[in-house]
């Protein structure tokens, strides 16, 4: 049986027509640049974050890089992240001409601690660091309650890495589920074709609860022109493409459901595997939902406790399992084979920190398909093929 990481095909045949219509539409409208898809989805992701406005833009790293802009951020600023994450969280600090510095993760649930980010902060007595990115991993959001009470005491704006995590909530302390790319002064989206909600080439989105804030945005994503040909500040060319923008459309309206199966194909995998010995001998360590028991509890019909963009397994001998599984025709990935701290363009920037949940999580993790589609039968396979291994 030949399994995919990720079928878009088949997420794709359902919506095809209706995909080409609108497709065809934008191409004989002859409205390239802009115009009312690109706001019509701006509108509608607004609404779906709960955030005041939103901003379309060309990629999930320009959304980060345009906040970063927005904020100033330049030569001798420091800015307060993750080293477990995808390049981009990385290179758009790099790209300010800025410095990042790294804070360890929960390895629980692979996102940046809090704890860790406090002692990094109380030693910043220069007050060089200047921003805060946090990454929602994997499509759950990080602690985002400690994390804002640190920005608030230390006076640093937090910019939310939201890339995989478009619709999940976070519980706050007062009872309120919030929507990643809310909580902060923004929160930044991929809607590269993997992501849960994703287009056919690339795109971003920032979205903001600060009106003045996502103005800029809006502002440098077009040069930084105000009005047109006049440019008081240089911006960049961050623009959404409108036939990217009306397939995102098209596909907004089903992104619930899709969460929601998600969610029950990484039950079914921890239905599986728990019945092995596996688990219980600590060879595989299941994905933790943190927020999962809140969100049982809550009143409300649907909470995006996790939204599954990966199911991430803690293995014995991963880069031998992953062969193995490759041999067998099922699809998996390593998200990341090396931290950011590790990358040889940092080494001669800055000096390697210690960050030791975030090393053993680069060389101990694997994803296994985990899109929409998936049959019951295809995760049986996958689940009795990593036994194979394992009694092998």
């Amino acid at each position: 049986m030949k399994i995919p990481l990720l079928d878009l095909g088949s997420q794709l045949t359902p919506l095809r027509d209706e995909i080409i219509e609108a497709v065809t539409n934008v191409i004989d409208s002859t409205t390239y640049i802009q115009g009312p898809e690109v706001l019509a989805l701006e509108n509608e992701v607004a609404e779906y974050c709960n955030a005041a406005c939103a901003i379309g833009v060309s990629s999930g790293t320009d959304a980060l890089l345009v906040s970063l802009m927005a904020l100033g951020i330049g030569p001798g600023d420091r800015v307060l992240t993750t080293s477990y994450s995808f390049f981009a969280t990385m290179g758009v600090i790099l790209r300010c001409g800025a410095t990042p510095v790294f804070a360890d993760i929960d390895p629980t649930s692979f996102n940046i601690d809090p704890s860790a980010m406090a002692v990094i902060l109380e030693k910043d007595t220069k007050k060089t660091i200047k921003a805060i990115i946090p990454v929602h991993l994997y499509g759950q959001c990080a602690d985002m309650g400690e994390i804002m009470a640190l920005s608030k005491k230390h006076d640093i704006p937090v910019i939310e890495d939201a890339a995989q995590a478009i619709g999940a909530d976070y519980p706050s302390a007062s009872g309120e589920w919030l929507r990643s790319g809310s909580i902060g002064l923004a929160g930044c989206f991929s809607f590269f074709p993997s992501k849960n909600l994703g287009g056919i080439g690339d795109g971003g989105m920032v979205v903001s609860n600060n009106i003045e804030f996502g103005e800029r945005i809006r502002k440098l994503r077009n040069h930084g022109a105000e009005p047109k040909y006049y440019h008081a500040e240089i911006g960049g060319n961050f623009r959404l493409d409108p036939i990217q923008a009306t397939v995102l459309r098209i596909k907004l309206k089903h992104l619930e459901k899709w969460h929601a199966a998600r969610r029950s194909n990484a039950k079914t995998y921890n239905d599986l595997l728990s019945k092995t010995s596996l688990v219980s001998d600590d060879i595989i360590t299941l994905p933790t939902a943190v927020y999962q028991d809140q969100a049982e509890q809550s009143a409300a019909p649907t909470i995006n406790h996790h939204i599954y963009n990966q199911y991430v397994l803690t293995v014995d001998k991963r880069d031998d399992l992953v062969s193995f599984l490759k041999s067998k025709d099922i699809g998996c990935e390593i998200y990341y084979p090396l931290c950011l701290h590790e990358q040889e363009c940092l080494a001669n920037i800055i000096e390697k920190p210690v960050l030791t949940h975030s090393e053993s999580a680069a060389r101990s993790t694997i994803a296994l398909p985990i899109y929409p589609e998936l049959t019951f039968e295809m995760q049986n396979y996958v689940v009795d093929t990593i036994i194979t291994f394992y009694k092998d």
